[in-house]
């Protein structure tokens, strides 16, 4: 039985939740508008501006790229679309490290330093989530 809490978070819910049933929003892989940074990593935004805000977005990175040690401010999931990933705490044995491949999901919590490298001879590509904006703190050592 709902009670008086749970049925006001529903209605509350409810306007939000019938516009976005109106608004599907579809966007075609060669409507992707690909930003390539100098290191090569290139992002195409799908959702948010990934230097102010939460942001989803689709990444690639060129084929054995090999990230520095580094952290970020906030939670960052994958999900592998084309390439062969590793990602693992800075410090731990890259070769111990799991190879991820297309359809497989990944989860890095913010604040925790990581290298993530990019092991297949394909580019990778990844469909990213971050729950706020983008930053990458290289790890000082």
């Amino acid at each position: 039985m709902l009670s008086c809490k749970h049925l006001t978070i529903l209605l509350a819910l409810m306007p939000a939740a019938s516009a976005m049933a109106n608004d599907i929003r579809l966007v075609e892989k060669a409507d992707l508008k690909w930003e390539t940074t100098p290191e090569g990593v290139a992002f195409a935004a799908l959702e948010g501006d990934r230097f102010t805000e939460p942001y989803q977005a689709m990444v690639r990175l060129p084929a054995g790229t090999i990230s520095p040690p580094h952290v970020k401010s906030a939670n960052m999931s994958g999900v592998m679309i084309a390439g062969e990933m590793i990602h693992y705490a800075d410090g731990a044995d890259p070769d111990s490290a799991t190879p991820i491949g297309p359809g497989a999901f990944y989860r890095i919590p913010a604040g925790m330093a990581h290298v993530s490298a990019c092991i297949s001879t394909d580019p990778c590509v990844v469909y990213l989530y971050q729950d706020n904006a983008f930053d990458f703190v290289p790890v000082i050592k």
